[in-house]
Parts: structure tokens; sequence; C-alpha cells
């Protein structure tokens, strides 16, 4: 079973065909929003939205582990993740769209493991690379299907939120080999690999990050939305793409 997780700006898939809505509890509470069932060109798949219905749960306080969890529990195999990012490399205009191999985290207080409990030992996952090589084929392959142009590498700054970041912090990261930042891509890659479901992200590209091209003085808000908007409609069409391929390999 494939599951698509929704960032800003796709709080919900318009060509999705709901079926049904499911309020799911797990012992880490309750995700973001009841989980959507649905079709895509005939496929099944189950969608959730990271910051709820509204856009109202900020990166730092979404409950990562829950909405994880509770895709495990409905027999998930697979998360197709969409992430919002401001980008730091000159290739990165808004409006591009990219999905990292790599992710540098600098979060901090967040529920990062499932095994932090007296009960269950402690577990190291290998995390060298962080997300699923066949799920980003797939995503890479399905853009190719509908000629929609993928930047298929990056480094992936995870920061904390849920302000945006600084001029000196921006060049800190590109220091660092950071090619993109967003605030919701740890812990939830770390979070799926502990529950051993294949998990890759794609990432539209709504601003230049703080200092860089027509952010350098800051980030007009009002322009991030409209960009954000337009890249969405194709985000959904690779969406589509991906879902009608990987419906097609089950069959």
């Amino acid at each position: 079973m494939l599951a698509i997780i929704g960032g800003t700006g796709l709080t919900q898939l318009d060509n999705l065909n709901i079926t049904r809505r499911l309020i799911v509890r797990t012992p880490y509470g309750e995700p973001s929003q009841p989980l959507i069932f649905g079709e895509i060109a005939g496929r099944e798949v189950i969608f959730l939205a990271r910051h709820g219905n509204g856009h109202t749960i900020p990166p730092h306080a979404v409950n990562y582990r829950a909405n994880i969890s509770a895709l495990h529990l409905q027999g998930v195999t697979e998360i197709a993740a969409v992430a919002t990012v401001g980008g730091i490399h000159p290739d990165l205009a808004p409006g591009t769209i990219a999905m990292p191999h790599q992710i540098i985290d600098y979060t901090h207080g967040r529920n990062n493991t499932f095994y932090d409990g007296i009960d269950l030992p402690v577990k190291h996952i290998d995390f060298t690379e962080p997300y699923c090589a066949n799920l980003r084929q797939k995503w890479e392959q399905a853009a190719l299907a509908i000629g929609e142009p993928l930047i298929t590498h990056g480094v992936y700054a995870a920061m904390q939120g849920p302000r945006l970041e600084t001029a000196a912090e921006i060049n800190r990261l590109e220091r660092d080999g950071a090619t993109m930042v967003g605030m919701t891509g740890m812990p939830e890659a770390a979070l799926a690999r502990e529950l051993g479901i294949s998990y890759a992200a794609i990432c539209p590209i709504a601003n230049h990050a703080a200092g860089r091209g027509d952010s350098v003085h800051g980030i007009q808000y009002e322009e991030l939305v409209e960009n954000l908007n337009q890249t969405m409609e194709r985000v959904r069409n690779i969406i589509a793409q991906l879902v009608k391929q990987n419906g097609a390999e089950h069959h």
C-alpha cells in the first residue's frame, strides 16, 4: 500500500477520488488528521496532510510518530512524501522540483524514535542512505513519463522552524553541503526507516532561501504562496503518474 504525505501547499489531493476517512489512534497519540483513503487512476492510496486539514500544525509540533505509526497500522509499505523547501543552490530556483538524496538534521527536541521506552531495546537503524533507492527511482520514472523536469539529487537541511532562517544560517547550511532547506524532513524519514517502510520525498522549491536570489533582502510570503500554488499542480501530476505506475506493478 502506498501513502502520500502532503506538506505546505498540498493539504488535499484534487485528483483523489475519496472513498473513506479513518480516525486512527496510535500508542503515540493521534495523527495530524484522519487518514484519507481514495483512488487515483483506479489505484488505491492513502493521503495524509502533515500539517492537518487547515494547515494549523507547525513543523516542530507535528506528531511525526503518530503519523508514521498510523500509516504502518494500515499496512502502508511505501511513503511518497512531498516537502516544500527553500532553494540554497543556484539551480534550485522557485518553481523547480527536486528529489533529495541526503539529509542533514538540525532539529532538536522532537520525538525522533519509536525505541525510547523502558520496554523496548535501543535500536540503531542504518541511515547511510536516508531515502529508499527503489522509491526514488519510481518518483524519477513518474516525472520522466509525463515530461516533468525533476532534479534528482540534493541535500535537505531539516531546520527546527517555524521561523524562516537568517541569511547567516543559510550561509552555514551551504558550507555544510546543503542545497535546500525545509522543516519537516526529519524525523519523518528516520521513523519510516525504523518501521521498515520505504520512504522518499520530492521537494517543490517555493522560494530562494534567505539572502539568496530575490530573497537577498527578505522573503516575500505572498510570492512564495503564488509560486507554490503553480508548482503544486505539477507535483499532483507526478503523484498521479507515480500511483498509476505503482498500481500497474502490483497487478
